[in-house]
């Protein structure tokens, strides 16, 4: 059997269900690096070069991790979902980018994603990752249906059941979080706060300090496309609606503070996640920006937020 091989990092978080189902339904067998450790992190970081961000790094040390173990690597070129809408130039380019710095990479899946070239470019992608394990064109619909209906079904099980990625891929149990606790919204890209090494097993440890946590996966996304346009019209980056439109929703229906996560040197993340925190201090709302990147010390960054969890609690006691 044909296997192919997922990197657990950069769009794994958002898109890994979807994935899985379409390549397991034409024949293939799904392998998945393990969870980031430091010696993927190493590893990733000695392949980046100049201005390469936290996540790409992380991304780059999956790749080498899976490298000998499958025949294929599934790396997609996402330029664009939605109209005037674009990615990152990073994620647009990763394909090329995996292949000029990890040699050792077996061939590359890496269809293109781009709404903005129309429904028939998008087909065609799909059809020549499908080629490679079948001819049947039946058999490949088929394929991308079940695979879409996965992802709506992983993403309005967040929405919904008010969980998280852990919850719903993972299958970890509900934390048992008393009704009297902090509820408190973390803002950032999925690849950041579900990645427990390069967060710091943020959520994980919120968790168990008898916190409530929302995320950005917990609003439907009618919800975040209303959010966004009331505060910044048509948003012309893909992702950064999830950001947005969180931020902005989160603030509306009340919580006791916002976690704002961000890599350092994210110039898209850092221009939205400065406007999420600017409408938290409008809003009297008290926010914590978070930036990680591979230096980053899991005590400095727990004690400052222990101090920062300790300074609210005193502040919704006192003005209850």
């Amino acid at each position: 059997m044909v296997t192919v091989g997922i990197p657990r990092a950069l769009l794994y978080y958002q898109y890994y269900p979807m994935w899985k189902v379409f390549l397991e339904k034409l024949g293939a067998e799904v392998v998945v690096s393990l969870p980031t450790n430091k010696s993927i992190l190493n590893s990733g970081v000695t392949r980046g070069v100049q201005d390469t961000c936290l996540p790409v790094k992380v991304f780059f040390g999956h790749v080498v991790s899976l490298a000998d173990k499958c025949d294929f690597m599934f790396v997609p070129a996402i330029t664009s979902l939605g109209k005037k809408s674009y990615n990152c130039s990073k994620l647009i380019g990763l394909p090329n980018m995996v292949g000029a710095l990890i040699p050792e990479c077996p061939p590359i899946l890496d269809p293109e994603i781009n709404y903005e070239k129309g429904r028939y470019n998008l087909y065609r992608n799909i059809y020549e990752v499908g080629r490679h394990f079948t001819c049947n064109p039946f058999k490949l619909k088929k394929a991308v249906e079940e695979a879409w209906a996965s992802n709506l079904d992983y993403r309005n099980k967040m929405s919904d059941e008010g969980i998280t990625h852990f919850q719903a891929v993972d299958c970890k149990p509900l934390p048992d979080v008393k009704s009297s606790s902090l509820t408190i919204a973390v803002i950032g890209h999925p690849y950041i706060i579900y990645d427990e090494y390069v967060s710091h097993r943020l959520i994980s440890w919120l968790q168990k300090t008898e916190v409530k946590v929302v995320t950005p996966e917990m609003v439907s996304q009618e919800e975040l496309d209303a959010a966004t346009r009331r505060l910044v019209g048509v948003p012309h980056w893909s992702f950064e609606p999830e950001i947005i439109g969180a931020g902005e929703y989160y603030l509306e229906t009340g919580v006791d503070c916002i976690l704002i996560v961000a890599a350092f040197g994210c110039g898209p993340d850092k221009m939205v996640l400065r406007m999420v925190q600017h409408r938290a201090n409008v809003r009297c709302v008290p926010s914590f920006p978070l930036s990680l990147d591979e230096h980053s010390s899991e005590g400095g960054l727990l004690t400052r937020l222990e101090a920062f969890l300790d300074m609210v609690r005193r502040r919704k006691k006192v003005c209850v």
